[in-house]
């Protein structure tokens, strides 16, 4: 992981994913291997000065979204990827800056998801992504995606 990944990440999410510059988000680490995302408190603050739930979920989401983008654009495999549905956990509150991270899909999962897109045009992948606060597991993502080929309409 170089520094010129994080930014070249970063830059992504915030030209393309504008909520993701309003929330502050920042890249920590960008691999392969696994995606780390971190957001500080006050531009996702809510009424209990804690993070707001929809924010956490959106920055659980933008860490699986980067952990599945970079594998496809690391083998070459350019698509439109997008999230179909997702469900989220939040184990306990969170009053301070806050890190998302996704772990890259197993082989067992990958593969058979990186064949049909190259065969179909279209694959689907559930992702997880967990956020932590303070060192502790405070939340848990699961998003199903779909990515679409560039080829598919």
């Amino acid at each position: 992981m170089t520094l010129q990944a994080l930014q070249a990440l970063q830059a992504y999410l915030h030209q393309h994913i504008p909520l993701s510059q309003a929330m502050d988000v920042t890249v920590v680490e960008a691999s392969p291997r696994q995606v780390v995302l971190s957001a500080p408190l006050a531009p996702n603050i809510n009424h209990r000065d804690t993070v707001f739930g929809g924010s956490a979920s959106a920055v659980a989401i933008l860490a699986a979204w980067s952990m599945l983008h970079l594998r496809l654009s690391a083998e070459g495999l350019g698509s439109r990827l997008v999230i179909q549905r997702n469900t989220m956990d939040y184990l306990a509150p969170i009053d301070g800056t806050f890190t998302a991270a996704a772990q890259a899909p197993a082989a067992a999962v990958w593969q058979p998801f990186t064949r049909m897109l190259q065969r179909k045009g279209l694959g689907r992948i559930a992702q997880a992504s967990t956020l932590h606060y303070q060192g502790q597991p405070v939340g848990q993502l699961v998003g199903e995606f779909v990515a679409f080929g560039a080829g598919y309409r």
